[in-house]
């Protein structure tokens, strides 16, 4: 009985997804709930389970676009398999049976003879079935590239789910081996296609692409012919779900908004001290390590209490404010940015905070991310310090109306008590919705988030 896989849905305003990576190959045996491909929407990414075991039938391909509820593959349930174990199971109870009797010396003689030649056709499938899994089990992105620049597979360590090859592991490889025969030439186009593609999960966009093999070979052909040379290649790439959704967020957000930040910087000595005395204890007690993020969000709840209107939004002709601190995390990703939410962020200590953050950093890694954990946020916090940015104005995250841009620590000069002395310092900035706060009101929480972080134990006595 075949088992239909159809694309779930992932809320009510998502009709479609990209078929991201097929993590099963055409003809596998599957059990229930294992992982089978990985569909990406304008607001998530995730794994798709299988509802039943049994033979997979994939009728999608990688990298196309289907609406939600679309059959993309079907499994034949596991009866069939089954009865052909039965049989296999009474053809060996049989078989000896049948090849007792040896008295005869033409039998003897055809039986070595068959198994010889049985043993020669094992031998030669089993290198050629090796071979076909592992070409089964490589991106079509990085299969053109191995192609391409004439790579060796077996040289080619998978970094993907389930030991997939990607191209980023072909780009790998590409690059040691540039370095070692010394061709700068030829290292130069291949480092451009890098950028960006560290991440082995980066290779999805490039499924998105159906005649990215022609276009590469154009573009391929027309750096050999140019003029120019290799100066002057382009590659031009469909957006990803994600990304369109991002782009569009963002610019709703510049156009339906009155947008200003305000700066200033903090003293982070007496953070970091607290930080490197009790990291130790506090990774044994919890298990999770303590970093700058659980500070700055306890600090931040501290403001918006302060200061309502930053953990409002305007909803048409009225202000909503809300009773609860639902704070959402940017985080990073090879997909693109996501912003996972904490809720009820008041309510947790510390250690919650910290395993909050590292639940979703896990759920982004392995395709987990559900749209709930993307809705309801009332304030957002960004880290770009973790990319060594100095200084920045981070956009609003809509309709919330008030986000907090973190920066690099840096040891600068400042003057404490008229005296000049050097400090670890960060620069943060505060973006809000000028129609429903006022510069004081921003001023005043930005100045309450510094004075939490410079003075920690405030946080603990609530002053």
């Amino acid at each position: 009985m075949a088992h239909d896989v159809k694309v779930p849905s992932v809320g009510e305003s998502v009709t479609e997804a990209l078929l991201v990576q097929w993590l099963k190959n055409d003809g596998d045996t599957v059990q229930a709930d294992e992982p089978l491909f990985v569909i990406e929407t304008d607001k998530v990414t995730l794994e798709v389970t299988a509802d039943t075991g049994g033979t997979l039938n994939i009728k999608v391909k990688e990298g196309e676009t289907v609406a939600i509820g679309t059959v993309v593959a079907e499994i034949e349930s596991g009866g069939k398999t089954e009865k052909d174990t039965s049989d296999t199971v009474r053809e060996q109870e049989s078989e000896p049976e049948n090849t007792a009797p040896k008295d005869s010396g033409p039998s003897e003689k055809k039986e070595p003879k068959g198994q010889e030649k049985k043993s020669e056709t094992e031998n030669k499938e089993i290198p050629e079935k090796e071979e076909r899994d592992k070409a089964g089990n490589i991106s079509p992105s990085a299969r053109r590239l191995a192609e391409e620049k004439q790579i060796d597979l077996s040289d080619v360590t998978p970094s993907g789910p389930g030991g997939r090859i990607t191209k980023s592991d072909v780009l790998l490889v590409l690059e040691s081996s540039q370095d070692r025969a010394v061709e700068p030439d030829a290292s130069e186009p291949d480092k451009a296609e890098s950028d960006g593609k560290t991440d082995p999960e980066t290779s999805a966009s490039d499924k998105a692409e159906p005649d990215k093999a022609g276009s590469d070979k154009g573009e391929s052909d027309q750096a050999d012919s140019g003029k120019a040379g290799s100066e002057e290649r382009v590659t031009r790439k469909p957006m990803t779900p994600i990304r369109r959704k991002i782009a569009e967020h963002l610019l709703k957000a510049r156009q339906n908004t009155a947008m200003l930040t305000t700066f200033n910087e903090i003293d982070m000595s007496r953070v970091m001290a607290l930080r490197q005395a009790y990291k130790e204890p506090f990774k044994e007690k919890h298990q999770v390590s303590l970093g700058f993020m659980s500070f700055f969000i306890k600090a931040c709840i501290e403001a918006l209490k302060q200061n309502p209107q930053v953990n409002a939004f305007v909803d048409g002709k009225d202000i909503v404010y809300h009773h609860y601190y639902h704070v959402g995390v940017a985080i990073g990703s090879g997909k693109g940015l996501v912003v996972p939410v904490i809720r009820h962020a008041d309510q947790l200590d510390f250690a919650g905070i910290e395993k909050a953050i590292v639940s979703f950093v896990d759920k982004i890694e392995n395709n987990r991310l559900e749209l709930a954990d993307l809705e309801g946020g009332t304030f957002t916090v960004s880290n770009g310090g973790v990319y060594g940015s100095l200084l920045s104005t981070p956009i609003l995250n809509s309709p919330q109306s008030g986000i907090l841009g973190m920066h690099k620590i840096e040891k600068r000069p400042v003057v404490i008590d008229d005296e000049v002395v050097i400090r670890p310092m960060m620069y943060v900035a505060l973006s809000y919705d000028h129609r429903i706060v006022d510069g004081r009101e921003a001023v005043t929480c930005l100045k309450k988030i510094k004075a939490c972080v410079e003075n920690p134990e405030r946080m603990l006595l609530e002053v």
